[in-house]
């Protein structure tokens, strides 16, 4: 049985190893990643190198097979954005209404796990992995933008749409964009057939797929989506904006993380 565990990125070559993995996800693969690809074959952000943020790795052996990051507040970013959390997001989203005592927020983003591990798991110890992390830390609510996988407007809107038939947009929590992106006029990579988009605009919404990043946060992390879908321009996918609070996560899913055991491994 092969042995898997996850880490929280101390040392450069695990930093490095979580760059490789996502341009294996996100620029090999998916070919999400616009441009010539680099020589070094890494998929890298200019908040990868923050004092702030937190790389997780999840390692089957010694391989590197899975990584998420997490941003927390950053008094510098929000001092040259003009924002009050200094999370990424923040550029486009108006977040100035989720500030309050008792809650801390983090941003968590490049979730990717290479294709050979999607089904194993490697996703049980990411999540696993960054709840454990996010409790050390203080932590009390994710805010994400799940991918949407297509790069249509009016794919992405029936997509709101069957995410409130589930229950799954937020009571609580609304967040205006504020810079929204132009997408594709003719989309490249639809997401629903003309019978499903018929059977949406006729109000049947019951039964229509929905892609497997916000189905999965939605029923094991217990998040619920805050806005309106965001076209993100860098990997040309409809997003849909998220809030997961920690201690709404349901007991199914912490009774798994509690079954993986000690996951999450420090250095040293």
């Amino acid at each position: 049985m092969t042995s898997m565990y996850c880490r929280v990125a101390t040392t450069q070559r695990e930093l490095d190893d979580a760059l490789k993995v996502r341009w294996a996800v996100f620029g090999d693969e998916l070919r999400l990643v616009e441009g010539k690809a680099p020589p070094t074959r890494r998929e890298v952000s200019c908040f990868d190198t923050l004092e702030t943020t937190v790389h997780l790795v999840v390692y089957a052996e010694r391989e590197p097979v899975a990584t998420l990051r997490m941003l927390l507040t950053n008094p510098e970013v929000a001092l040259a954005t003009g924002g009050r959390l200094g999370l990424e997001l923040e550029q486009k989203l108006d977040l100035s209404g989720l500030a309050a005592p008792g809650r801390v927020f983090a941003e968590t983003a490049r979730f990717c796990v290479l294709e050979p591990w999607r089904h194993s798991e490697a996703v049980a110890h990411l999540q696993a992995g960054i709840y454990a992390e996010s409790r050390r830390r203080g932590v009390t609510h994710w805010i994400a933008a799940a991918n949407l996988d297509t790069d249509s407007r009016e794919d992405a809107g029936v997509m709101a749409r069957v995410a409130a038939h589930r229950g799954w947009v937020s009571p609580r929590w609304k967040v205006r964009v504020t810079a929204p992106q132009a997408s594709p006029v003719i989309p490249a990579t639809p997401f629903y057939t003309p019978l499903e988009r018929e059977r949406a605009e006729g109000g049947n919404l019951g039964g229509l797929r929905m892609p497997r990043a916000p189905s999965l946060f939605a029923r094991k992390m217990g998040a619920r989506f805050v806005a309106e879908p965001l076209y993100d321009a860098s990997f040309h996918r409809f997003t849909l904006p998220l809030i997961a609070a920690l201690d709404e996560i349901p007991e199914s899913t912490l009774e798994r993380f509690r079954a993986l055991g000690g996951v999450l491994r420090r250095a040293g």
